[in-house]
Formats: structure tokens, C-alpha cells, sequence
């Protein structure tokens, strides 16, 4: 039996700012783009309506330490792009979504999480979505910048 607590999550279109990170550590540049840019416009003080998702790109490859990693961060038609930001459009899907409290060594509880994920989804009656995978990047309540909780959303369809 699979013990992870999972609920479906249909995420409606977004408007987006990316800002992209590449190396051993790409969470950690994206996040500080992410902080430069929308830190200074207020979007990190309003959480509810300036959702922050991400997602690898591209995936690790073997042999490589290297890989990317993308920030979004959901923005209203006024928010034009801006240097190494650009404004995407993303079309929302059906997902199943887990939380991540206490993520611990990131490296090691998040790929755990996800691979736990993946087998609730082929023990359930969904399939596996095409539309882009996401881990929702939540502030913790009295924390610093850069400490989160995560919800991991993996594609599904019916």
C-alpha cells in the first residue's frame, strides 16, 4: 500500500513571469532572479495571488552534475517581460498533488516524494498527463526567504 496522502487538483490558466537557473544548483539562481525581480514589485508579501511553481530544465543527465532549473511566478496582464524574465501563458491541467512539509536534505526527500507519487498514480484509476509537472514552491509561515514547503503536481488524465 502506498502511504502518501494525495488529492486532485485541477490548476486553471496561468499568466506567468520564468526566470531560469543552469548548473549544480540551479534551484538556488533561479530563486535569487526570482527574489531580484519580483522581490523589489512586491509579488513575494502576496503569496495568493502570485503562486510560485517549478520544475526542472532540462532533467539531470548521467555524467552530469548540471542541469536547470525554472521558476514561474503567476502574474496579472500587466506585467510586461523584462530582461532574463519572460511572460509565458500556461494552459493548467488535471493533477495529483502531494505535500512536501519537511523536505530535510532536498536531494533525497523530493526525488523519494515523487517516486511515491508516481506509484499512487499507477495503483489509481488516473493515467499519466502530458502537460508539464510542477512543484509549488509554498512560504513558510515565520521563515526566511528560500525556506519553503513544497506540493509536488504530477500530470494526470482521466
Amino acid at each position: 500500500m502506498n502511504d502518501i496522502e494525495v488529492r486532485i487538483v485541477k490548476l486553471p490558466p496561468m499568466r506567468v513571469a520564468s526566470v531560469h537557473g543552469f548548473g549544480r544548483e540551479p534551484e538556488n539562481q533561479a530563486h535569487e532572479k526570482l527574489r531580484a525581480w519580483a522581490g523589489p514589485r512586491g509579488y513575494l508579501d502576496d503569496p495568493e495571488h502570485h503562486r510560485i511553481f517549478g520544475f526542472n530544465n532540462p532533467n539531470p543527465s548521467p555524467g552530469s552534475p548540471n542541469y536547470g532549473y525554472e521558476l514561474w511566478i503567476t502574474v496579472g496582464p500587466e506585467v510586461k517581460p523584462e530582461g532574463e524574465v519572460r511572460i509565458l501563458g500556461f494552459a493548467g491541467g488535471l493533477y495529483a498533488v502531494t505535500g512536501l512539509l519537511e523536505v530535510g536534505d532536498p536531494y533525497v526527500t523530493i526525488p523519494d516524494a515523487w517516486k511515491r507519487l508516481h506509484k499512487w498514480c499507477e495503483d489509481s484509476k488516473y493515467k499519466f498527463g502530458t502537460h508539464q509537472w510542477l512543484e509549488e514552491h509554498l512560504p513558510a509561515k515565520d521563515t526566511t526567504w528560500g525556506q519553503w514547503t513544497l506540493d509536488l503536481y504530477l500530470p494526470i488524465a482521466e
